[in-house]
């Protein structure tokens, strides 16, 4: 205890800090990255006491996870997090033995040992090392990182840039880049580069996992989630995506036990790449950023690309933390229409330093994201269709009466109409069309058709009090 803090997460995870590091070790993990257990032999030995027996080391740091039960509560953080004692400031872990890291205030960067009221790092396998950024260079940085890269339009640069200002903001939920564009554009090179900016040069592109455990394990393990190569989204999946975007949690029983459980709370910057992910669910198109390559008209060998990108990303990094506190230091209202407002505001910050567009940039990247939403969506696109056929003024029916008439619209019930066979997927009751059109009714919305539920006053049957309301708000 005269070498050691011992204290426990918010989530009851004990740890042990070494004094004057701010890096915590679990006590009892086995993992690559180091336990507290670990660093007691090495001590120990080096110090000449031996090799202790295994029960009373188990009965030491048992002693020592006791002690925490009343002790300090403390979070733990993996690459970025806000400052404990300055609000307003954050750090950047670079990942190195000595503890340093890049300290972002409203007035400049530094970098410096920070103490342990103001953060305390854990490290994984994930967690590679950055080299120490080089300043003066201004945006001269990010320019180097374009060179490299294949954006086919200055929207889809002025938004990776924006991605990346907010992956050195723990408080701004970012959303998801969507790196599309043919075979041979470069994506995953990009992404690679994109990750490696704030990951440093050990990190790479990960294959997407089958299940929700691989991918909480995944994300839960590292700060940038890079997923390459998606060609299917389940329901289930992009459901979980939203949730990695935005925030949640998971709760599992805890390890050989029958009642306790373990709690996973999550909110981390995600990358995907891919040529075609198929129907992109609305919910998750709201959370994506989409960004577009082109083929290179000349193609460079991996290992003279990757030296470039190693001997400039120290310059690359000091421009990004230049421009991240110039935007910070912006005053600027959020825009109240998009759902990821705090990263609206972020590309109006960015807009008010250098006039790139950032924001409309934004703005067209969920449209382009909505049409897609509705060319995978065969009742967004009825509905549309609908819309644009009937007569002004609101339309209210009940579920049921609203699929039988989408149906006959769908399929062709008039004569001079050859009849489609209804695709998989479509509604089959009155419940799941209503449901489904709660999912869609953002994307309608952005193409102006209105969506409402309600109740008809007066009516004593239930089962025919409750319609949906349709109303085509502008032309579709």
């Amino acid at each position: 205890m005269e070498h050691f803090a011992y204290f426990r997460t918010p989530d009851g995870t004990p740890y042990a800090q070494r004094n004057g590091r701010p890096i915590a070790r679990p006590l009892k993990s086995q993992g690559v990255a180091g336990s507290h257990r670990q660093e007691l032999m090495l001590d120990m030995f080096h110090e000449g006491l031996g090799l202790f027996s295994g029960t009373a080391m188990k009965e030491a740091l048992e002693l020592i996870e006791a002690l925490t039960i009343s002790g300090t509560l403390r979070p733990v953080h993996i690459r970025v997090a806000p400052c404990g004692t300055t609000p307003g400031v954050t750090w950047l872990d670079l990942g190195r033995d000595d503890g340093r890291s890049v300290r972002i205030a409203p007035g400049g960067w530094e970098v410096r040992v920070p103490s342990a009221d103001e953060v305390v790092w854990r490290r994984t396998q994930l967690t590679g090392e950055l080299p120490e950024p080089a300043t003066g260079h201004g945006l001269a940085g990010i320019d180097r990182l374009w060179s490299l890269c294949n954006f086919s339009d200055p929207e889809s640069s002025a938004l990776a840039i924006a991605w990346l200002l907010g992956c050195l903001d723990p408080g701004v939920p970012v959303p998801a880049p969507f790196l599309t564009g043919p075979q041979g554009a470069g994506k995953s090179t990009t992404a690679r580069m994109l990750t490696r900016v704030i990951e440093g040069m050990s990190a790479d592109l990960r294959r997407p996992p089958k299940d929700e455990d691989g991918l909480i394990t995944a994300v839960a393990a590292g700060w940038i989630t890079p997923l390459d190569n998606l060609s299917h989204l389940s329901a289930d999946m992009s459901d979980l995506m939203c949730c990695i975007v935005t925030g949640a949690e998971t709760i599992k029983r805890a390890l050989f036990t029958d009642g306790d459980v373990h709690r996973s709370r999550y909110r981390k910057p995600l990358l995907i790449t891919g040529i075609d992910v198929g129907v992109i669910r609305p919910d998750l198109g709201e959370r994506l950023l989409h960004l577009k390559l082109e083929r290179p008209g000349q193609r460079r060998s991996e290992a003279d690309l990757w030296a470039e990108f190693a001997e400039v990303l120290p310059v690359i990094l000091g421009g990004l933390l230049d421009l991240a506190v110039t935007v910070r230091a912006q005053d600027t209202e959020v825009p109240a229409d998009l759902r990821m407002a705090d990263f609206a505001r972020l590309c109006a910050q960015f807009d008010q330093v250098h006039h790139l567009g950032a924001l409309t940039a934004y703005r067209a990247s969920l449209d382009d994201l909505t049409d897609d939403v509705i060319e995978g969506d065969v009742v967004a696109q009825t509905v549309l269709r609908y819309a644009a056929t009937a007569g002004g003024g609101p339309v209210r029916q009940s579920a049921t009466v609203w699929l039988d008439n989408l149906t006959r619209l769908y399929a062709g019930s008039a004569e001079d109409t050859p009849y489609r066979p209804l695709p998989k997927g479509w509604p089959t009751t009155g419940k799941v069309l209503s449901d489904r059109l709660k999912r869609l009714q953002p994307t309608l919305a952005a193409r102006g058709v209105a969506v409402e539920w309600g109740r008809h006053p007066g009516q004593q049957d239930p089962g025919r009090s409750r319609y949906i309301e349709i109303t085509a708000t502008a032309h579709t």
